[in-house]
């Protein structure tokens, strides 16, 4: 039974590290945010109206360049709560591995490095909601009416069988 558990665990730490280690093949500065040129994906100044660096769901919405401005800022802003976050989880992650596959495996220093990489985890998606709340709050009625609908169209389509729809955006 003890030996199920540890399993189930190592395969849910697994599981959690997943995006983490793709993320960290994507190199530094991958996500979102990044992009060619000064801003978050956004060439000069942020002339590049919802192309690469800015949030996916905001992509294809005509932002104003005070609008691009504040997505820049926002976005920055957070990073270094991430880079943060994400080497320990990494870390956590590492040392985990490294335990799983030693001699010396103890099962209390297991679950708190797989807790301290949850935990993470659970930081940086925390972030990312805050982060998409922030911008949502950014945009005019117009531009929310927007996005709810391109949301409409997209839910049901290919590969989002069995995800669960996202909620319409505030209006």
């Amino acid at each position: 039974m003890k030996h199920r558990q540890t399993m189930l665990f190592l395969l849910l730490s697994a599981g959690l590290a997943a995006p983490l280690t793709v993320k960290a093949q994507q190199g530094p500065g991958a996500g979102f945010g990044a992009g060619p040129g000064p801003g978050p994906g956004m060439g000069h100044h942020g002339h590049d109206h919802g192309g690469e660096g800015v949030p996916p769901f905001l992509r294809g919405i005509e932002l104003t360049e005070a609008q691009q401005d504040k997505v820049f800022a926002a976005t920055y802003a957070q990073e270094p709560l991430l880079h943060e976050q994400k080497k320990i989880a990494f870390k956590a992650h590492a040392q985990l591995r490294a335990l799983a596959a030693s001699a010396q495996y103890d099962d209390a220093q297991a679950s708190a490095l797989a807790n301290t990489a949850a935990q993470a985890t659970a930081r940086i998606s925390l972030e990312h909601a805050r982060l998409e709340q922030q911008l949502l709050a950014l945009l005019t009625p117009e531009q929310r009416t927007q996005l709810a609908a391109r949301q409409a169209r997209h839910e049901g389509g290919p590969g989002r069988q069995g995800q669960h729809p996202r909620p319409p955006a505030p209006v």
